[in-house]
């Protein structure tokens, strides 16, 4: 890829849920449809992805990422999706020095996981932009990961567009069979997350853990949330955030998804 200066690109945050959505034509991918149609054309996708959580850092540097099905239980007609995106290893590296003194690993075996596909299914149904995905170092705090983002912010001027994919509020072993009403406490840390948000109180959202019971039910494990500090960590002064699309899904899946930087 080029390095040369483009418009800066935006950053989004895709609430992903279930990967049935992949399949689906509802509130929330009609949002991702909007999303994807709404941004400038970039030149490649750097995603991060709840997914893929690695001991160290690691970035997928092959020229066609496999598709992964991560998942069991589902429709075979979901086993049955492919997103035949290229990869860029030009990007790989271009991420591995730009994140420096990190050791970042190039990878080949790794590919797209469905937290990437299934969104990017909706808003790039084409496949034909390059997507790289970065994993999250499951054995580092928030800040950490928020201040390696940072890092990441010269991309959005090189005509990259950073998509973090996971949800605000996932636990799954609170989820109401056949859907129904979100739980209090998961409305709740949403609003504290989206109020964060808007009043750009980053270190909140760094922070999560001190909002109490609400963010331990909210979030139980921090695969899913940290997708989001990469994004906002890119936020920057002079651009605010909009809310694409919002709610909840089997009670304890939140489905935010929002973007910072849309021209």
């Amino acid at each position: 890829m080029s390095s040369g200066l483009t418009a800066r690109m935006p950053v989004i945050f895709f609430g992903h849920g279930s990967p049935m959505n992949t399949l689906a034509r509802n509130q929330y991918t009609e949002a991702w449809r909007k999303l994807g149609g709404g941004a400038p054309k970039p030149k490649a996708i750097l995603a991060i992805s709840a997914h893929w959580l690695t001991r160290g850092t690691a970035v997928t540097a092959m020229a066609s990422p496999r598709t992964i099905h991560d998942f069991g239980g589902f429709p075979q007609a979901l086993f049955d999706v492919q997103y035949p995106a290229p990869g860029d290893p030009e990007l790989a590296s271009r991420v591995c020095a730009l994140l420096a003194p990190v050791q970042v690993h190039l990878d080949r075996k790794w590919g797209l996981d469905h937290g990437t596909w299934s969104v990017l299914a909706h808003a790039y149904p084409d496949a034909d932009i390059p997507v790289v995905q970065l994993s999250m170092d499951g054995t580092k705090p928030a800040a950490f990961h928020y201040e390696l983002a940072k890092r990441l912010l010269p991309l959005r001027g090189e005509g990259v567009l950073i998509v973090g994919s996971g949800n605000v509020v996932h636990n799954l072993m609170l989820t109401r069979s056949g859907g129904g009403l979100a739980f209090d406490w998961a409305k709740r840390f949403n609003e504290m997350v989206r109020h964060a948000l808007l009043t750009r109180n980053h270190p909140a959202l760094i922070e999560y853990e001190r909002l109490g019971e609400d963010a331990h039910l909210s979030v139980p494990t921090p695969e899913h949330f940290l997708p989001l500090l990469y994004i906002v960590a890119l936020q920057e002064e002079d651009e605010s955030v909009v809310f694409a699309v919002d709610g909840y899904e089997a009670g304890s899946l939140g489905m935010l998804s929002f973007v910072a930087g849309m021209l």
